[in-house]
């Protein structure tokens, strides 16, 4: 069966009434049949059926609209901030942990008024001495450990930063509306900050390191010469006293 679209069916139903039309007026039965007149009703009629089908579309336009509105404010069904934001806590607690010397100002300015003196070391007694030296070694060694330990973290995090970027990514390529797409480009760059996290706090590991060690190896230096002149400075020598080897 042939199918006819309703436009196409005006237009035909008012070529069909013009070609019709006939100057005289016709008489069936007493009944006064007027082609033009009824070739104006027909065109009236496809007129009608014309508007009737434009306002149809546009209902169908407007309905279409409210389709794309709803998609566009649809959520995102994936939402990775819990995991991102776990793994940037994490980060955070190893800087929080640190040993020996922490990542703060205060603490740095009084671990080096003790351990790391920048002023003459002549009046700072054998046992002190000593005892800093093994402190600053301790300093050194905790910082490897705590540098290993955020290397281990970031190198962990890769996996997960693997994962969520193709979960991510796939979320974002099936978007069914501007929110989901938008909300899909906001977790893959809080993805990015917590790997930017984990660069920096591998960064500041590397370098609290590396200055420890810089900073022990001048401490000792300083020590090692004070030990050298005190060895070299003249005294008393050696005066021999008498030794009781039995007692009665």
């Amino acid at each position: 069966m042939t199918r006819f679209h309703k436009p196409t069916l005006a237009l035909g139903v008012a070529a069909l009434a013009l070609m019709i039309a006939a100057p005289a007026d016709a008489q069936f039965g007493g009944i006064v049949y007027d082609p033009s007149n009824y070739a104006q009703n027909v065109l009236t009629a496809a007129r009608t059926l014309q508007q009737i089908n434009n306002q149809i579309t546009q209902i169908q336009n407007q309905a279409q609209s409210l389709i794309n509105q709803a998609r566009n404010l649809a959520n995102l069904p994936t939402n990775l901030l819990a995991p991102i934001q776990r793994d940037i806590d994490r980060t955070r607690q190893l800087i929080a942990q640190a040993q020996q010397v922490a990542y703060n100002v205060s603490d740095i300015d009084r671990v080096f008024s003790q351990r790391y003196p920048a002023g003459s070391l002549s009046g700072t007694s054998q046992g002190t001495l000593v005892t800093n030296a093994q402190t600053r070694w301790q300093d050194a060694l905790a910082s490897y450990q705590d540098t290993l330990h955020t290397s281990a973290t970031v190198a962990g995090n890769l996996d997960d930063t693997r994962s969520h970027v193709g979960t991510l990514v796939d979320a974002s390529q099936n978007a069914t509306g501007a929110l989901q797409a938008t909300q899909a480009g906001n977790q893959l760059l809080a993805l990015e900050t917590r790997q930017l996290a984990d660069l920096t706090a591998m960064l500041a590991a590397q370098a609290r390191s590396a200055n420890i060690a810089a900073a022990r190896a001048a401490a000792d230096e300083a020590q090692g010469r004070e030990q050298a002149r005190r060895f070299t400075q003249p005294g008393t020598g050696y005066v021999a006293q008498s030794v009781a080897l039995f007692h009665d």
